[in-house]
Formats: structure tokens, C-alpha cells, sequence
């Protein structure tokens, strides 16, 4: 968007002559890109995703000691936009629809006890190698069939990982969750059955692929319910209301489960909203997205 301002001055000249002189400048603000959105229909339970394949190590430490710090910001000023951004997808509907999907991934387990600490099993991936696994994740087409569009943002997929397990990938958890994406026994099961694959959960480029694959199921389903099949998980669609974009829907679901979240026939849920809110931070300013 581009704003013009303009003052005109004149003054007298021998008390004869007019004239008058334009002063113009311009400031230049940037607006937020939109993803094109895809159009859905019911699907089949033949969609399933295409097969991929594919250093630093990083040491077996607790998922908080490698969180990094939001790196350091200028305090130059910016300009104020003359209109507020339009938002260029619908709103969540305030009920509901029938999901799209008649069968859903088993509810998460209960949280383990506080004194829990977490075990580790095999060798763990080097960051390099990590970071294979979770762009290759990032790039498949999860619903091939009715809902080609659907991609995960690599950035969410790194943040989430962040945000599980600090990218190890041998790691278990106290409450069953397993690797990268602290992905459920249960869960996976689920998943390859709904897909037709037989990814293994202790491996981490499957755990990848587990994860990116249950983040593009909840995204169609939340997608389906509330947003008009608006498949979009653009962070610019999102306002300071944590319910009013489907990215900061499917990102609660991935740590409640999907039924905490919507629910047919009631308005659209975020029941852990300092969970939804390190993810997003962690798009953007995670150490991980520079590995």
C-alpha cells in the first residue's frame, strides 16, 4: 500500500506574480501474502500420501535446555497503515458443521506425573539429518484425492518438533509419546491404518512423517467444520482472537486432540493457549529454523 501526501504553497511575487510549488512523498507499508485457497470435497479413505525418502549431532538433553531465544529486533520505527488489513478468509463458524470424517485418531492419554522424567532408547539423529526428515515431511501431498492443497509449512513443522522434543529423535516421554513429534502409540496406529502406510514410530523419518500426517488430517477436518474448507494455515489470517484461524485450531489439536478442540454443533475451541502461543513464536523465531 502506498500512501501520498501532498501541500501546496504560494506567495506573492512584486504584488504581481503567482506562484505556487508541489511537495510530494510517499511511504511504503507491506501487506500480508495470501496462499491460494483449495477447494475440498468428502473423501475416500483411499487418500494417503506419496512415499519419500531421504552433521552436527545434537546431544541427549532435555527438550528446554534446547529451546533457543528469540533473537534480538531493531527498534526502528514503522510506519501506521492508513486501513486495517481485510481479512481474506472467512471467519470460523460460530457451530459447527458434521465432520467430514466418520472415523478420528483415539483421544490423547492423560498428562504423566510432574516427577516423570523422560527415558531414551537408540541412537539420535544428527540435526542434519533431522532436518532431512522434517522438509521431506513438509513437502508431501497428504490428501492427494480431495484436497491436493493441503501442505504443512515447513516452519510448523520444525517449530512443533521444537516444541515436543528439542529435535531428539531417540526421546520417550512418560506419557507414551515417542521421537520428533512425540507421536502416540495409538495415534500411529490409527494414522496407518487411515493412510495405508506402515510408518514405524521409532524411526524418525517416519516419526516425521506420523506427525506432518496427523497436523494434515486435523487440518481438514477443522478445515471441513469451521472454515469452509479454507484449508489455508497462514499465520496473516489470524487475529489476536487465539479461535479465529485454523492454523492456531490445528495447532491446539496436535497437543489436546482434536475433540478439544471442535466439536459439532459448538463454536471452535483453544483450550491450551500457551501451548498454541510458543508454536507460534517458534515459526518464526526458533533457533531450529536456521539448522
Amino acid at each position: 500500500m502506498v500512501r501520498r501526501t501532498a501541500r501546496l504553497g504560494a506567495g506573492a511575487l512584486a504584488g504581481l506574480l503567482l506562484a505556487s510549488a508541489l511537495v510530494g512523498c510517499a511511504a511504503k507499508g507491506e501487506s500480508p501474502q495470501d496462499l491460494a485457497a483449495p477447494v475440498a470435497v468428502t473423501d475416500a479413505p483411499t487418500d494417503s500420501p506419496a512415499d519419500d525418502v531421504t552433521g552436527e549431532p545434537s546431544p541427549s538433553v532435555s527438550a528446554v535446555a534446547l529451546m533457543g531465544a528469540a533473537p534480538s529486533r531493531s527498534a526502528s520505527p514503522t510506519p501506521k497503515p492508513t486501513k486495517k488489513p481485510t481479512r481474506a478468509a472467512p471467519k470460523p463458524l460460530a457451530v459447527a458443521k458434521p465432520p467430514t470424517e466418520t472415523e478420528a485418531p483415539p483421544a490423547p492419554p492423560p498428562p504423566p506425573p510432574p516427577s516423570c522424567e523422560p527415558s531414551y532408547k537408540g541412537t539420535q539423529a544428527t540435526r542434519a539429518e533431522v532436518k532431512v526428515a522434517l522438509t521431506n515431511a513438509a513437502g508431501r501431498t497428504y490428501w492427494p484425492v480431495s484436497a491436493p492443497d493441503i501442505k504443512i509449512p515447513l516452519n510448523l513443522l520444525k517449530a512443533t518438533a521444537w516444541q515436543e522434543s528439542g529435535w531428539q529423535s531417540n526421546i520417550y516421554a512418560c506419557d507414551g509419546g515417542v521421537g520428533l513429534m512425540q507421536v502416540m502409540p495409538d495415534t500411529a496406529a490409527w494414522m496407518n491404518q487411515r493412510f495405508e502406510k506402515s510408518y514405524k514410530i521409532d524411526a524418525y523419518q517416519d516419526n516425521a512423517y506420523l506427525g506432518a500426517t496427523y497436523l494434515a488430517w486435523t487440518t481438514k477436518y477443522i478445515g471441513d467444520m469451521y472454515f469452509e474448507s479454507d484449508f489455508r494455515l497462514d499465520p496473516a489470517l489470524c487475529t489476536a482472537e487465539l479461535n479465529s484461524c485454523l492454523l492456531n485450531a490445528v495447532i491446539a489439536a496436535y497437543n489436546y486432540g482434536h475433540g478439544a478442540v471442535a466439536q459439532e454443533g459448538k463454536p471452535l475451541a483453544i483450550p491450551n493457549p500457551s501451548y498454541v502461543r510458543n508454536v507460534r513464536a517458534l515459526m518464526t523465531e526458533c533457533v531450529c529454523l536456521d539448522y
